[in-house]
């Protein structure tokens, strides 16, 4: 027996991965939680540097807040409706398992990626965002200290996140949101949006983006990926939302982490500073644009370089910046190498790949 009264299961024993009945799974889901979960005070009492096993090979450290995963449910209920790209459709755990390890990693925040859950009917992806769900929080259960979730939630079907995000919450325990960075030609900043984001802000909740095609810009180049491009913009315009719509500031207890060193932004930030002195725009921003983007998180997932890193830095402060992966689409130790080379130092290395993590989630320290 396990030390969550439950028998050990083998993940290749069956297609979800495990043999666990609902009421076990549930029960387990909230001993994890109780052991985990350490206050603040006796968080910030913990070194925050990770142990090592010998100079060679340091014992797994890093928190990996963009690392996907895709259950067998998901493959199961997408396919047919849209094309799940290869690195996802032969994601397993012991390939995740085995990156991670290869770089170092302790706890990877795990997400579903594109091509999402929502393809217009609301009742089936309420559905396939809890069986997503449960199935991380089994794998947290199952690799102990390993795995953290940002759950997915059935957007943009207000009713049905609400009730997503209390079980997500009050019943697994998640860590964090994952969402979209549109939804049906529409932007994280859209007043439909407003109950949700209220809820998360009274949760003060994270909440992970994750860029998606917008619907009026998909296949513009046909031998360019929209993921080549039109991610990074697609994230560039929900931040624009948010920001110029005064969500920044209406929602101050939501942690917004941005994925990909949050797309063209850093890049655009002239413009958006020129926008802020329109009069309507300047109303959303009083405390002007850089302000706003400041409070945000932004991770390295495929921007582990230094023209983007560089970029980032002039806008942001190290304390602000998460180490992501990306994968399977990328590896972990591509990501530790990239860093490497983006001139940090040993100490805001440490704060990016592990500190500003465990700042947000203590209950990560070991």
């Amino acid at each position: 027996m396990s030390r969550f009264g439950m028998k050990p299961t083998r993940l290749a024993a069956c297609g979800c991965g495990c043999a666990l009945s609902r009421r076990h799974f549930l029960q387990g889901g909230a001993a994890f939680a109780a052991t985990s979960v350490v206050s603040a005070d006796d968080a910030n009492a913990q070194s925050a540097a990770p142990a090592q096993t010998s100079a060679r090979t340091p014992a797994p450290f890093r928190v990996d807040v963009h690392h996907h995963l895709t259950p067998p449910e998901y493959i199961a209920a997408i396919s047919g409706r849209a094309r799940i790209p290869v690195p996802s459709s032969e994601w397993s755990v012991a390939k995740t398992l085995d990156d991670m390890d290869k770089a170092s990693v302790q706890t990877a925040m795990l997400s579903i990626t594109t091509p999402g859950l929502w393809f217009g009917d609301a009742a089936a992806a309420a559905k396939l965002s809890r069986a997503c769900n449960e199935y991380a929080a089994r794998l947290i259960v199952e690799n102990k200290g390993r795995f953290g979730s940002f759950a997915a939630l059935p957007m943009p079907n207000v009713d049905a996140t609400l009730g997503e995000i209390a079980y997500a919450f009050d019943t697994l325990r998640v860590d964090g949101v994952s969402m979209f960075t549109s939804y049906d030609s529409k932007w994280l900043g859209d007043a439909a949006f407003v109950p949700v984001f209220d809820e998360l802000n009274r949760r003060k909740a994270i909440v992970a983006t994750h860029p998606a095609t917008a619907a009026c810009c998909g296949n513009l180049i046909p031998y360019i990926p929209d993921s080549v491009v039109e991610f990074g913009t697609d994230t560039a315009r929900t931040i624009a939302s948010l920001v110029f719509s005064g969500a920044a500031d209406r929602w101050p207890d939501i942690r917004f982490i941005f994925s990909h060193a949050g797309g063209t932004v850093p890049f655009l930030i002239e413009r958006f500073e020129v926008l802020a002195r329109a009069p309507q725009a300047a109303r959303m921003v009083p405390n002007g644009v850089k302000a706003a983007l400041r409070r945000f998180f932004y991770d390295t997932a495929q921007t582990s370089n230094p023209a983007a890193m560089g970029a980032l830095r002039q806008l942001v402060e190290t304390s602000q910046i998460l180490f992501g992966t990306d994968f399977p689409f990328r590896t972990g130790l591509e990501h530790v190498t990239g860093l490497s080379s983006c001139g940090f130092t040993d100490a805001e290395l440490l704060k990016i790949e592990r500190d500003n993590a465990l700042g947000m989630m203590p209950r990560l320290r070991v």
